[in-house]
C-alpha cells in the first residue's frame, strides 16, 4: 500500500487544492494511505477532517519578516516541529510527500529531506511563499498554478480544484444551477462576488451600477459576504426589463454560481482566478490592493492573452464596473471568444495531473 502525507493548512489558499489532490490520489490507487498534516491554529483542523482525511498536528512555527526577538526563538521552534513532522512520517512509512505551502509544510519538508522520502511541493500563488522557496531546491516535483512562477524547476500545473469545479459542464449544469439560485435563465447574469468576506469597493460599485445594469436586462446574483449582509438589503426587480438584484450572504456552492454565471466581477485570488477560468467564466478581475502585489501577478496571464480584464481597485466605481461588464456581457461572440481563449491557457484537471506526479515518485511496497 502506497502511503502519501500531505502538508498544508492556514488558509483555504492551502488547504482546497490539498483536498482536491487527495480525492484523486484516491481514485487513481484505491486503498492509498492518505495522513494529513495541520496546524491547531489553522481552518485544517475543520475542514481536513469534514473532508474525510486523518489529521495529524503539530506546531505551527510563523517565520517573522523583520529583525524581531520572535527571530531568535525561530530555529528551537523550527527544530521541534521538524522532530514532530519525521515523527508522523516514520509511524506512517511515509512513500511521499506532497506539500502546499503555509507554515505546517516547511517542518514537513524538511523531515522528508532528512529521511530521504520524496517531497512533491506545490505553489498556489505567482509570488511563492518562503516554504516552498526551500523545499524547491531538494524537490523531486515542483508543480506551479501560474506559467513563470519564479521557482527552480518549476512544472505549470496550474490549481488542484474539486471534481465539482474541474468537472463542471456549464451546458448541462447550467439550468439546475439557474433554478437552485433562484434565476430564470431568460437574461444575460453577472455575479458578483468579493470573496468568503466580500469586498467593500466591489460591492460599492455594484450598487452604483446596479439600476443601470438592471435596466439593460442584466441579472445580478451579488454575493456580498455574511458581514456585509445588512437587512436594507433587498431583492429588486427592474419594472420595465424585469431583470433581477438578487443580494446573498454566500453560496454554498460556488460551482452553481459559476455554471449560472455568464460573466464575473472579484477578486483575483489565486483559487477565483483559476476555478472561473477552468470552468471558462469571462471575469472582470479587481486585485485586492495590498500585500507584494500577488494578486495582480495571479492574473497577468489571463490578461496577456485576452482572456480576462483587470481594473485596478482604486479606478473601480460604478462607471467603469458598467464600461466593462455591458460591452462584454451583451456580446454572445465576445463572449465565446473568452471562453475559447480560456480553455487554451489553463490545464484541465491540475488535481488528477498532480496526483499522477505524487504516485509516480513514490516507491510504494
Amino acid at each position: 500500500m502506497v502511503s502519501i502525507v500531505l502538508a498544508g493548512g492556514g488558509t483555504a489558499g492551502h488547504t482546497s487544492p490539498l483536498i482536491a489532490t487527495a480525492e484523486r490520489l484516491r481514485e487513481q490507487e484505491p486503498g492509498v494511505s492518505l495522513v494529513a498534516v495541520g496546524t491547531p491554529k489553522g481552518i485544517e483542523s475543520r475542514v481536513i477532517p469534514a473532508a474525510g482525511l486523518d489529521l495529524r498536528m503539530i506546531p505551527p512555527v510563523p517565520l517573522p519578516r523583520s529583525l524581531t526577538p520572535a527571530l531568535a526563538r525561530v530555529p528551537a521552534k523550527l527544530w521541534d516541529a521538524v522532530r514532530q513532522a519525521g515523527a508522523i512520517l516514520d509511524e506512517v512509512d511515509a512513500d511521499a510527500v506532497v506539500g502546499f505551502g503555509g507554515y505546517v509544510s516547511l517542518p514537513v519538508y524538511l523531515a522528508a529531506k532528512k529521511r530521504g522520502v520524496p517531497v512533491v511541493l506545490h505553489e498556489q500563488n505567482a509570488v511563492p511563499g518562503l516554504a516552498n522557496k526551500i523545499a524547491a531546491t531538494f524537490a523531486k516535483v515542483v508543480a506551479v498554478t501560474f506559467p513563470g512562477t519564479p521557482l527552480r524547476g518549476a512544472r505549470f500545473v496550474g490549481m488542484p480544484l474539486r471534481s465539482a469545479i474541474s468537472d463542471l459542464d456549464v451546458t448541462t449544469d447550467r439550468p439546475p444551477a439557474l433554478a437552485a439560485l433562484g434565476l430564470s435563465g431568460e437574461r444575460p447574469v453577472l455575479l458578483v462576488s468579493g470573496g468568503s468576506q466580500g469586498a467593500v469597493a466591489i460591492n460599492d460599485a455594484t450598487f452604483a451600477a446596479r439600476d443601470d445594469l438592471l435596466a439593460a436586462g442584466v441579472d445580478i446574483l451579488h454575493v456580498l459576504g455574511p458581514k456585509n449582509m445588512t437587512p436594507d438589503l433587498v431583492e429588486v426587480t427592474d419594472p420595465a426589463t424585469g431583470a433581477l438584484y438578487r443580494p446573498v450572504a454566500y453560496v454554498d456552492a460556488m460551482e452553481q454560481a459559476y455554471a449560472a454565471a455568464d460573466v464575473m466581477v472579484g477578486r483575483s485570488g489565486a483559487g477565483t482566478v483559476m476555478e472561473t477560468a477552468t470552468v471558462g467564466l469571462p471575469v472582470v478581475f479587481v486585485p485586492l490592493p495590498h500585500g507584494n502585489g500577488e494578486q495582480a501577478r495571479n492574473v497577468s496571464f489571463l490578461v496577456e492573452g485576452g482572456a480576462g480584464i483587470l481594473v485596478p481597485n482604486a479606478e473601480l466605481d460604478g462607471p467603469r464596473l458598467l464600461a466593462e461588464v455591458l460591452p462584454l456581457i451583451q456580446n454572445p461572440e465576445r463572449l465565446a471568444a473568452v471562453r475559447e481563449r480560456l480553455a487554451g491557457l489553463v490545464p484541465a484537471d491540475a488535481a488528477a495531473d498532480l496526483a499522477a506526479m505524487v504516485l509516480r515518485v513514490a516507491p510504494g511496497e
